[in-house]
């Protein structure tokens, strides 16, 4: 087996983890457990200096950074179509996919870990605060890109296939509960990541992470 995908549980690595079970291709999963801080231990900053998930690694090729390793899953199982064929939507997919990954998911890291970028309780409790109300403002458009595709008849976010744009958006809206956001106030997003949940492959990465897709608790 030369595949193997460290992940943590409920992070952004979620996004190949569910890509790679949806292959149907063995590869060896191993959870790095970021609240014990083993991604700063030697042995993992041995294969990623940075101490971040994901970690892809096929042979002796190590990846990392999420839309590196979604093209080059997308390559590796061209039958999949995790991606478009055809370039403009492609480029549109990983516009999209862009977007999440330097601006949606910053923004939650700004919420869930203040502590990385304040270090008085007043700084990090503002931080947190604004930073939420400008989360909710990016799954309002995300979910106004489930709407266009339920509008047009298109069964995933990215296309005709599922791809990353349906997982990094279950990813996203899940992650929505720890901001106080309650994720069924957007009803299409929300419908359509309860259909992604269901997908086999997905299924199977969810139940490894042990995860549940509504974390909000009402104040």
């Amino acid at each position: 087996m030369s595949l193997k995908l460290y992940f943590a549980p409920g992070a952004c690595s979620f996004v190949p983890h569910s890509l790679l079970e949806t292959t149907g291709a063995p590869f060896e999963p191993v959870m790095v457990k970021l609240h014990k801080g083993e991604q700063n231990e030697a042995a993992f900053k041995a294969i990623n200096p940075r101490g971040q998930v994901p970690v892809l690694v096929d042979g002796d090729e190590v990846i990392t950074q999420i839309p590196a390793i979604l093209q080059y899953l997308d390559a590796k199982f061209p039958e999949q179509q995790f991606l478009p064929r055809e370039t403009l939507a492609r480029t549109r997919v990983l516009e999209t996919l862009a977007w999440m990954n330097n601006t949606v998911h910053p923004t939650f890291t700004h919420v869930f870990m203040p502590q990385k970028y304040a270090g008085s309780p007043e700084a990090q409790a503002e931080l947190k605060s604004f930073n939420a109300r400008v989360y909710a403002g990016y799954l309002g458009e995300i979910e106004a890109l489930a709407q266009r595709a339920a509008a047009r008849g298109q069964s995933w976010l990215g296309g005709e296939r599922l791809g990353p744009l349906d997982v990094y958006a279950l990813t996203l809206l899940r992650w929505g509960g720890f901001a106080g956001i309650d994720p069924t106030g957007f009803q299409a997003l929300w419908a359509h990541v309860q259909k992604v949940a269901q997908q086999p492959g997905v299924a199977r990465a969810i139940e490894r992470e042990r995860l549940q897709l509504n974390l909000y608790k009402a104040a």
